[in-house]
């Protein structure tokens, strides 16, 4: 008999189905078994009656076990009270494998117990919904872009130079040559962007950084786009507007998956563009008086994101940083040097910046200063600065961190749960 997804077990209402699963829980009445099975796809109950199935499969309800894998045969009848709506009404089921004392039981664990088996946790029905709605943000994300006249342009993971800094590059041995795995896949977008005019890649990144904080993952996955001609404010209305895309489409599309994660969307239904813009100046202004330990003239910390973002509904974008706690390749704001024209997105709700972007420097000369200021080695950058030797033009883009808008929309507090497989200062496996 055909298989049918748990999903999709209204169209076989009254029919006959056959679903493949695992045990997700069971309870007994006596001469009945009510088993619910996941398939991956949903949850559905099935209804064992003793007067109804052999008395070996009766028999096997009782030693069946959580996430045991079975497959299970029956009538599908609608039933507002089941979970999903619909029931099965089993006439045989068959055990393909018996879980033995499968290590997340119904009760409370600890977070680290809890990510040593993160390849089992992954099982749950909250794991399962971060996992769906990332894979709708991610989608979100192409869907956007590649409507708006954009190209997906792949980026390298093994890079010869740094973008975001020397200190937290992953070095590895490449032939005899030291490479880096990408912080960022941007420089080379900038290059894709005088080529189709509007690029973006989507991948992996690394940051060597030894921080223990909530929003930081060694690995984590961003998306960046990179437009020719296009300046600071074109770039903040592009960031908008995308962001907003992605959570109409989360709200519109995994409503359910929201509802299992408990997430209170009324915030998340507020989020529409234009979104509120600050300057630093501005920014810093709000937090005279605070205590977040912030001093004028650094880049913004965690907790004065916190608080910055915290006075606003929605997401709000704050530009013109000191150029000096910026990257190299940030163009100066020409009506004042000390400023870089760049821009942090701050989402709300204590989550911080999920985007970092900005115009990039387009003359060659300053360019070279720039990168020379940083003591970064001239040689690997030549490529780059062929940018600004052969027709070069005004350009900016952005990074948007999947995890932390995962995390913002999801509602959860710790990246840690908004990556299938996290990669933590302390944590390789599983």
């Amino acid at each position: 008999m055909k298989q049918t997804a748990v999903s999709k077990i209204a169209e076989m209402n009254g029919k006959e189905a056959t679903v493949n699963g695992w045990l997700y829980n069971k309870r007994s009445s006596g001469k009945l078994w009510f088993l619910i099975i996941r398939d991956g796809t949903g949850i559905l109950q099935a209804v064992v009656s003793k007067n109804d199935v052999a008395a070996g499969v009766f028999l096997d309800c009782d030693r069946v076990t959580q996430e045991s894998s079975v497959q299970v045969t029956g009538l599908v009848h609608e039933d507002r009270r089941s979970p999903g709506g619909y029931e099965l009404q089993v006439r045989d089921m068959r055990l393909l494998q018996i879980a033995q004392e499968y290590p997340i039981t119904p009760k409370e664990h600890g977070s680290a117990f809890l990510m040593d088996h993160r390849h089992l946790w992954l099982r749950s029905s909250k794991q399962t919904a971060i996992l769906r709605i990332r894979h709708e943000i991610i989608r979100a994300c192409r869907d956007f872009f590649d409507s708006n006249g954009f190209t997906l342009v792949d980026a390298p993971i093994f890079t010869p130079n740094a973008c975001e800094g020397t200190s937290t590059l992953f070095e590895t041995d490449y032939f005899g040559e030291k490479a880096y795995l990408t912080q960022s896949g941007q420089l080379y977008m900038e290059a894709a962007a005088m080529a189709v005019g509007k690029a973006y890649c989507f991948g992996p990144t690394f940051r060597a950084e030894k921080s223990k904080t909530r929003r930081h993952l060694t690995e984590f996955w961003m998306i960046e786009p990179e437009v020719a001609y296009l300046d600071l404010d074109g770039d903040m209305d592009l960031a908008e507007a995308f962001v907003a895309y992605i959570v109409r489409r989360v709200l519109k599309s995994r409503e359910q998956e929201l509802k299992v994660l408990e997430r209170d969307t009324a915030p998340l239904e507020k989020i529409s563009a234009p979104f509120p813009r600050l300057s630093y100046d501005e920014a810093a202004e709000m937090l005279k008086g605070q205590s977040t330990g912030f001093t004028y003239g650094s880049d913004f910390g965690a907790p004065d994101e916190t608080l910055i973002s915290g006075k606003f509904e929605k997401p709000v974008l704050v530009h013109r940083y000191p150029a000096a706690v910026k990257a190299f390749y940030m163009k100066k704001d020409p009506k004042d040097p000390s400023k870089a024209l760049c821009v942090d997105m701050l989402a709300p709700e204590g989550v911080g910046e999920i985007i970092g972007g900005g115009q990039r420097e387009d003359d060659y000369d300053t360019l070279v200063a720039a990168i020379q200021k940083h003591g970064l080695p001239m040689e690997p950058f030549e490529w780059y600065l062929d940018l600004r030797r052969y027709g070069s033009v005004p350009h900016s883009g952005f990074g948007l961190g999947i995890e932390r808008t995962v995390g913002w929309i999801c509602g959860i507090p710790h990246v840690r749960e908004t990556i299938p497989f996290p990669r933590l200062m302390h944590r390789l496996t599983p």
